[in-house]
Parts: C-alpha cells; structure tokens; sequence
C-alpha cells in the first residue's frame, strides 16, 4: 500500500478539521506519490526537480501510473509542476480504485464528500494498515493530513520529519493547497464584484 492510498483512506474514514476540499487532497496525494516514489528510489531530487531513475516494481497500480507519468526529458519537472499535473482529479481516482478493489461502500447521508453520498470504509487490511500509521502518528502522513485540513496542526511534542527531500515534497504540498486557497478567493471576490455591478450595486 502507499501513503496515497493511505491518505485517502484516512480522509474518508475521519471528521475533517476544516471543511475538506477535493483540490487541496488531490494535490496532497500527488505529494504522497512523489513521497513513495522517492522512498522507492523512482526517484531522486535535484533542487526541485524530480529525476527519475529505473522504476522497480512499486505494486500498486497507481503508483505505477505515477511513475509511467514522469517526465524523462531534462531539465525534468518540477515538483510544484508535478503536483498540479498529477494532481489534476486524484481524489476521484483514488476513491475510484478503492471502490473498484470494495474497499468503500455508498451510503447516503447530507453530507456529499465526493459522490451523491458518504464513503463508508469495509473492515479491510488497507484500512487497518492506514489507521495504524495514523495512530502512531507517522510524521509525513500526518503532515500531509494537517496540510489538506484533516487534522489540526501537530503537538511540539509529536514526531516531525527529518529527511530533507521529504521535507521538500510536503513544502511544495504546502505552497500548491495556499496558491489554490488564493485562487479560490481571488475568484470570489471576482465573482462578489460582479454581482454587484449586475445588480447595479
């Protein structure tokens, strides 16, 4: 399993600190994948840039999506480029997969995650593993999670992360939920002022 899947199914199994939006988790994802992917040595960094190297057998099969994504041609992508590429529809991919493997059930409720009702996990190994890692607070899950609005900042006391390209994949996840964040409200104010002038406000 990856942190992507695990991020997803971490999403939908619990009650979100903040209302959560399908663009901040499907960028958020994206960073998970470039996540494994170094973590696999798929991999490696270059500044910003992601270079990739010889993909081993990463089974999972969007995780293999991913990596068949790479761009191969220097200079390579940046990760910000990455994450708004890749990024683009994750969610519904990956709640597509994991309803496809039955792992999340429909049922209906006023609350509308992503479909016309509430994503109800199974008792499954993937979700056992995903809780367990949230559990024991592993620390780029939970950075991932805090960053989308999954959870609230994290206690001084709890583990951080230490390793520097990790550190650069949930900065870049950062930056890309706030400039989105930004557009939203750009678009609002975009949106507020011109009803006003129809109104003749």
């Amino acid at each position: 399993m990856s942190t992507a899947r695990d991020l997803m199914i971490v999403a939908l199994g619990l009650t979100p600190s903040r209302p959560l939006r399908r663009g901040d988790l499907s960028l958020a994802l994206a960073g998970a994948e470039a996540y494994d992917l170094l973590r696999a040595e798929a991999i490696a960094l270059d500044g910003e840039r992601m270079v990739p190297r010889p993909v081993p057998d990463l089974e999972d099969p969007l995780l293999d999506e991913a990596a068949s994504a790479l761009v191969y041609e220097a200079p390579h992508e940046s990760l910000e480029d990455w994450l708004w590429r890749r990024g683009r529809d994750l969610a519904a991919a990956y709640l597509t997969a994991l309803e496809r493997e039955g792992q999340v059930s429909w049922e209906r409720h006023r609350w509308l995650p992503f479909r016309g009702g509430r994503g109800v996990l199974g008792d499954t190994e993937a979700r056992r593993r995903a809780m367990y890692r949230w559990a024991a607070d592993e620390p780029v899950l939970l950075a991932l999670a805090v960053a989308v609005g999954i959870r609230d900042e994290p206690a001084p006391a709890e583990p951080g992360v230490t390793d520097e390209a990790a550190l650069g994949v949930l900065a870049a996840v950062h930056d890309a939920v706030m400039e989105l964040e930004a557009v939203r409200r750009r678009r609002a104010i975009e949106e507020a002022a011109f009803a006003n002038v129809w109104r003749g406000a």
